[in-house]
């Protein structure tokens, strides 16, 4: 039990990295826009950093108890079974999307700027696997049509 609970514990590192994250999408624009359009590769560097920073936060948000939910809001989606099975189709969706476009890029890209976004982009894909995994198990917890008093 001590295990769980330092993992719930690590998941809070998802705000800093996620806050890190999006220092990395503002931070090109901090020295003015002259700079920017005379430096334009410190825009495609930041958006990559951002795009490992994001995906180490989601993975870093898997951590979480599934057992709970955050809000009413998504409580009400993964207590829907409609709703639930929605959301977890656009979840894989948008994984799968996201990992093809990395590994595609990567792969068949003769830019290097472009190689580099690519290896942000499948960091990022990997962590939304993580975050697709505990949304299952989240609705597995929380769908209406599947609890007895076994599960209660």
């Amino acid at each position: 039990m001590k295990i769980k609970k330092t993992f719930q514990i690590l998941s809070y590192l998802q705000y800093p990295l996620v806050l890190v994250g999006f220092f990395f999408i503002l931070k090109p624009y901090l020295n003015g826009f002259e700079f920017l359009r005379n430096n334009i590769e410190i825009l495609w560097t930041s958006y990559n950093n951002a795009l490992i920073f994001l995906g180490l936060g989601i993975s870093m948000s898997t951590l979480q108890d599934t057992s709970k939910t955050q809000s009413k809001w998504t409580k009400k989606i993964w207590e829907n079974p409609k709703k639930g099975k929605q959301m977890i189709y656009l979840m894989t969706f948008t994984t799968l999307l996201t990992l093809c476009l990395g590994m595609f890029g990567y792969f068949f890209s003769r830019s290097d700027i472009l190689k580099e976004m690519s290896f942000g982009i499948i960091i990022l894909g990997i962590g939304l696997i993580g975050f697709l995994k505990t949304a299952i198990e989240v609705f597995e917890n929380h769908r209406i049509d599947k609890k007895t008093n076994a599960n209660i």
